[in-house]
């Protein structure tokens, strides 16, 4: 049985807005009132902003990717499921790093996620790929996905980092939030296309 996507993408935005509000919520006000206070959160800030960047690329990902899909089934909604999983646990991590900001195994922990996450997304691509013809658009507009594949790879060698030396992790994280912060065109200019 197949259905059209407002109903996944309605869902999925809720989740996602949920996500951001817990992870808002982790941010807790100093109890002094002068900007010397602040300096103690910027760990926990900067893992917040670096979160909340990653969060708003799946975001507006995932909507160019549901845009260009024609219709869902089951498995493309437990597809999405598996990926929402991993990004429910985005604040968990962004926590764990911002109260222990130089600890190896929360910074290799923040990316196993992200790199779940980005297998998640990878893994959704693929099924809502095999549930259109040939001639999709989505299959023109994604290529070999070097993209993608290059992101997977960055973030097992930043889970091996974090072991070696934390600033070079959080340095990959980083570059992969660059990588894709400005939407896949390939998708956008598909969608225009329509």
């Amino acid at each position: 049985m197949t259905m059209g996507t407002n109903r996944l993408e309605a869902f999925s935005d809720g989740v996602l807005a949920i996500i951001i509000t817990i992870m808002v919520l982790e941010l807790k006000a100093p109890e002094e009132a002068d900007f010397h206070s602040l300096i103690p959160l910027i760990p926990t800030v900067s893992s917040y902003v670096v979160s909340f960047i990653y969060l708003g690329i799946y975001w507006n990902n995932h909507h160019h990717l549901f845009k260009i899909t024609e219709r869902v089934n089951g498995n493309i909604l437990w597809a999405n499921l598996h990926l929402l999983f991993w990004l429910s646990l985005v604040p968990f991590v962004t926590s764990w790093v911002g109260e222990n900001h130089l600890a190896a195994v929360p910074i290799a922990t923040y990316g196993f996620v992200l790199l779940m996450s980005a297998i998640a997304y990878f893994i959704l691509q693929g099924v809502i790929l095999k549930s259109h013809g040939d001639d999709f658009a989505l299959r023109k507009a994604i290529g070999k996905d070097i993209k993608g594949k290059t992101s997977v790879i960055i973030y097992v060698v930043a889970v091996i980092l974090a072991f070696v030396n934390v600033w070079f992790a959080m340095a990959c994280y980083v570059l992969v939030a660059l990588i894709w912060f400005i939407p896949d065109r390939r998708i956008e200019k598909s969608i225009t296309e329509k």
